[in-house]
């Protein structure tokens, strides 16, 4: 049975759209993942879509999500946010989990590729150990 997942930060332009997708590059057919925004932009960051690109995932098809807009998948093995804190909304979830990790948004590629390593690093971790 695939394990749902929401990843959840401020503007979904970001760390949860890229710890989305590295869900479905290490989680496989395993892992259903979703991602939204407590306050979506409306567009993914056109820098963490070149991050992805260098790892050959194409961030580009997804996007800006809300949390309403999502919670029709719930309810959700797993809701982990990002750093939002309390702007994050209550999902139906069995475990939820905060990674406090920092907004790569006005990061230089150095800095937000090194964010873009964490995140993958602890998605990783997250389908093989945690769920």
């Amino acid at each position: 049975m695939k394990k749902k997942l929401l990843f959840v930060c401020i503007e979904n332009a970001n760390r949860s759209q890229m710890a989305q997708a590295f869900a479905k590059i290490h989680g496989g057919n395993e892992v259903e993942a979703y991602s939204a925004g407590s306050k979506p932009s409306g567009m993914v960051n056109p820098k963490a879509i070149a991050a992805m690109r260098e790892l050959g995932y194409d961030l580009s098809t997804h996007d800006s999500k809300s949390l309403d807009e999502v919670k029709q998948f719930a309810p959700f093995d797993a809701v982990i946010t990002m750093g939002c804190g309390d702007a994050c909304p209550w999902m139906p979830a069995k475990k939820f989990i905060d990674w406090q990790i920092p907004d790569p948004r006005h990061m230089e590629p150095v800095g937000f590729n090194q964010v873009r390593d964490l995140i993958s690093q602890k998605v990783q971790d997250l389908v093989q150990f945690e769920i």
